[in-house]
């Protein structure tokens, strides 16, 4: 499992004109990708690592300031580029393999008292996002 998380001062996700996620305070954007051979027992692992991840103001994380995630499924972060010039996307985990793991991140971080916001599974979404920073990593389990 992958995700690229930036630290933002607000982000929004809309579908179809409409805005179905959004955190409107200091946070993190997440865009994860489910890789074909993971399985939902990482969900936690990520879960943790994106909780307590040190990369809000003054080296805090999301679990000792209550900041929001807004995460955001995303397949493309399996896109192969080391051939051609078109990805592939062949490591991606198939939607009905990828939707259960990405629900399950965000259940844990939910458990764990994270406010949690998303975008939609599979729809075609606009990502709106005010870096901070721009402070940006990648984080893998």
């Amino acid at each position: 499992m992958r995700a690229v998380v930036a630290r933002v001062t607000e982000a929004s996700v809309t579908v179809d004109g409409d805005v179905v996620g959004a955190i409107d305070e200091p946070g993190l954007l997440v865009l994860l990708g489910v890789h074909a051979d993971d399985a939902e027992e990482q969900a936690d692992t990520m879960a943790r690592k994106l909780h307590e991840l040190r990369i809000l103001r003054d080296e805090q994380s999301c679990a000792t300031t209550g900041a929001p995630l807004l995460v955001v499924s995303q397949f493309t972060l399996y896109g192969d580029t080391r051939r051609g010039r078109r990805p592939s996307w062949t490591a991606a985990a198939r939607p009905g393999h990828a939707e259960p793991i990405v629900d399950a991140v965000v259940r844990q971080l939910r458990e764990r008292g994270a406010h949690v916001a998303t975008g939609r599974f599979g729809a075609m979404m606009s990502v709106h996002s005010v870096n901070d920073g721009p402070f940006t990593v990648l984080v893998e389990v």
